[in-house]
């Protein structure tokens, strides 16, 4: 399965911004986030409801680490594709599947992992953005290889991200509550 921290095991900034007293544009926040160890994913930020509040915060401190966004929310994230481990036999790669969606509370996302055992449906539309590396999308009827900047739309499909590359993939993703 492969599923580890992020290369590095490193923190990531995140700059708020908001309106101060006296109306103008401020700083509100300079922070880092870790690299939760969950899925491999840091979380900038999220809203519980849409249209959004400009002045809610949406830290996601605190919250556990969870694979789809509160309902009618969004959630903004880095997330890590490792390379794909070798020698793990099909038991235990649905073993450690299994623990990792459990961690993230996302038991209920796991509906046909037949293709591969990381293979998952979420109730989201997700904007995701290649930023380094390689990728492939596995579908339950298609495969798509992806480069850095290339952009999918996912819309609610049972889907799993694919690194066969020796180095990491970083992917960056909008997750949006849907129907």
């Amino acid at each position: 399965m492969g599923i580890k921290a992020m290369s590095g095991t490193r923190a990531y900034r995140r700059v708020v911004t908001g309106l101060g007293d006296n109306g103008r544009s401020t700083v509100v926040s300079d922070t880092t986030i870790p690299v939760s160890d969950v899925l491999a994913m840091v979380d900038f930020w999220c809203t519980d409801g849409v249209p959004a509040s400009l002045t809610a915060q949406g830290e996601p401190e605190g919250h556990s680490p969870r694979l789809e966004p509160p309902r009618g929310g969004t959630i903004f994230r880095l997330f890590e594709i490792p390379a794909q481990p070798e020698g793990l036999t099909p038991s235990e790669a649905q073993r450690r599947a299994a623990q990792e969606f459990a961690r993230a509370g996302a038991a209920h996302c796991q509906i046909d992992t037949s293709r591969h055992p990381m293979m998952h449906r979420t109730r989201t539309i997700d904007y995701v953005v290649v930023l380094r590396g390689g990728v492939t999308l596995l579908l339950d009827e298609a495969e798509v290889d992806l480069q850095p900047f290339d952009a999918v739309v996912q819309r609610g499909t049972n889907h799993y991200w694919i690194n066969r590359n020796p180095e990491p993939a970083l992917l960056l993703g909008v997750l949006l509550d849907a129907q």
